[in-house]
């Protein structure tokens, strides 16, 4: 059959700041501990998606979009180099504890540096302990000297700004801005397809291996903006109500479109229709409840934690159940 949905299964990374509600909460069923991230929709080679079941199962999604092009769409950030690739990766993220202080490059600098894509994300928070924060930019203009002092002293998260984090706020990460994820924040996270990252400090923790992880000062001053940033401020959303579902429209920028789906009945229509043009794939990431996908012949399962993704051109679909989804495109 083709141009039809599939199951993906993730990729895992036992980060040591990771917990466990990724399986406990998740049903992930995956034997890692601490179970930090799972890269969720991913053709990266730090971590290749697997296909769950039907014609390609076994398969890494990288090997079905090599054999199946088109299952890409048209969009023009889908040729890199000249060839398809999927530009995107789809994480959830689990910190127990909270992640390095940490920035991510650009994509002229990745390229030049690292023969790799830059980093552009936003974070879509599934759920945030009292209390919770995260470290978004620098509160005030700083030197590189000032930058270098604290992470000498260990006081360099005095510098930044520390932003309280509710379930269901989202954050939009530019290349450049010094960031953290909190202890007691789960994500979802969605971003271009690297895995560059620039550790400036990590609280002096020791890994499995009895070392402190590597920092990448250096490179990170390179490419950190050191001016002041604002303390993000949620966006106002709007619900655009339909016959058994409702949208939201969480991020859009060059690299991709995230929004929110509400499903609370059956919808018959081609995903998705309201879309004046449709030249993308889109991936489908259930974060709550469950339900079907189906169309002629096909029918599909999904819970909370499964990601599916949906060929450019698919099949008409109907989607029933009462869930909350992500529906993520180019």
């Amino acid at each position: 059959m083709m141009n039809v949905p599939f199951l993906l299964q993730p990729a895992a990374k036992d980060y040591l700041w990771g917990g466990s509600r990724l399986n406990d909460d998740f049903g992930k069923t995956i034997p890692v501990s601490p179970l930090a991230e799972t890269w969720e929709c991913s053709t990266h080679p730090d971590g290749l998606s697997v296909v769950a079941g039907g014609e390609y199962a076994g398969m890494t999604l990288r090997e079905v979009l090599s054999l199946h092009p088109e299952y890409l769409g048209t969009h023009p950030l889908l040729l890199t180099g000249g060839k398809p690739e999927l530009p995107i990766l789809v994480k959830l993220i689990d910190a127990r504890k909270d992640l390095s202080i940490q920035v991510h490059p650009d994509d002229t600098y990745a390229l030049e540096h690292e023969n790799s894509l830059g980093k552009t994300e936003m974070w879509y928070v599934l759920h945030a302990a009292k209390n919770a924060e995260l470290i978004y930019g620098f509160r005030q203009n700083v030197t590189k000297d000032q930058v270098l002092e604290g992470i000498r002293t260990g006081l360099l998260s005095r510098q930044l700004n520390h932003v309280p984090v509710e379930k269901d706020d989202v954050f939009f990460i530019e290349p450049g801005t010094v960031h953290a994820i909190g202890a007691g924040v789960l994500v979802a996270e969605v971003q271009e397809s690297s895995n560059v990252t620039y550790r400036l400090y990590d609280y002096d923790r020791i890994d499995k291996s009895g070392n402190r992880r590597p920092l990448h000062i250096e490179k990170a001053l390179e490419t950190a903006n050191l001016n002041a940033s604002r303390e993000p401020r949620q966006p106002m959303r709007v619900l655009r109500y339909r016959g058994g579902f409702a949208l939201e429209l969480l991020s859009r920028c060059k690299y991709f479109q995230v929004e929110r789906m509400l499903l609370n009945t059956e919808i018959h229509r081609q995903l998705p229709s309201y879309r004046t043009q449709e030249n993308s794939f889109h991936v489908l990431l259930c974060t709550d409840g469950c339900g079907t996908v189906s169309g002629e012949s096909f029918t599909l399962n999904f819970f909370k934690g499964d990601c599916i993704f949906v060929p450019a051109g698919s099949i008409a679909l109907n989607l029933h159940g009462k869930g909350q989804l992500l529906d993520i495109s180019c």
